[in-house]
């Protein structure tokens, strides 16, 4: 697992950046995931001309908030404990990993009315592994007191983004039957197969960085 990323460079953000815009097309969302980006280089994320960030841990995301506020959009990616929605509400655009019903709790109790979710579904059946079980995500829409726009997926992790490929068009499979718009999906090393199979948020770290 890589460490934190020191150094980094505006110029090569920026090119990163818009290759990826190139091959993902206008109506895909990059977000730079920022989980290995310490607090003091997310000014070289704004240099480079990055607007949505996205943070996995909650004290990480509530801290850099806090420093570089109105500098980006801010989207929850991590696993969500469902104690710190209240807190996180204020500082996100969307929370990307609703997955069980406390936290849709803590939903309904904090949430505003225009508040929208994506909810993150377990679609390669890994155990162990957060989201909804596919069979279940109906019910668990029907659930919440807030605006599911959209699903969220993380595949079992493998060199081939190929692999990737059917959890993709699981996924996409089942935000059209459910009516839904956003889909996140891909991260650096099979993002171009997310887009493909329909992904309308990217979410790119060392694709970006390095």
């Amino acid at each position: 697992m890589p460490g934190l990323i020191h150094g980094l460079d505006p110029a090569k953000i920026a090119a990163n950046f818009e290759r990826a815009r190139a091959i993902a097309g206008p109506e895909v969302e990059i977000l730079a995931a920022t989980k290995y980006v310490p607090l003091e280089e997310m000014g070289a994320l704004a240099e480079a001309g990055v607007r949505l960030v996205g943070e996995n841990r909650q004290q990480e995301l509530l801290a850099k908030h806090e420093r570089w506020g109105d500098a980006f959009e801010w989207d929850f990616i991590g696993n969500l404990q469902s104690r710190k929605v209240k807190q996180l509400l204020p500082a996100c655009r969307l929370i990307h990993s609703v997955a069980t019903d406390s936290a849709l709790v803590q939903l309904g109790k904090h949430c505003a009315p225009d508040a929208e979710i994506l909810v993150e579904v377990n679609v390669s059946g890994e155990e162990g592994k957060g989201g909804v079980d596919p069979a279940d995500l109906g019910a668990f829409i029907k659930r919440s007191p807030v605006r599911v726009g959209g699903l969220m997926t993380m595949p079992p992790f493998s060199q081939d983004p190929e692999d990737s490929r059917p959890h993709f068009a699981h996924l996409k499979e089942l935000a059209d039957e459910h009516g839904l718009a956003r889909l996140s999906m891909g991260t650096s090393q099979d993002w171009q197969v997310a887009v493909e199979e329909g992904a309308t948020i990217v979410r790119l770290g060392t694709a970006l960085y390095i």
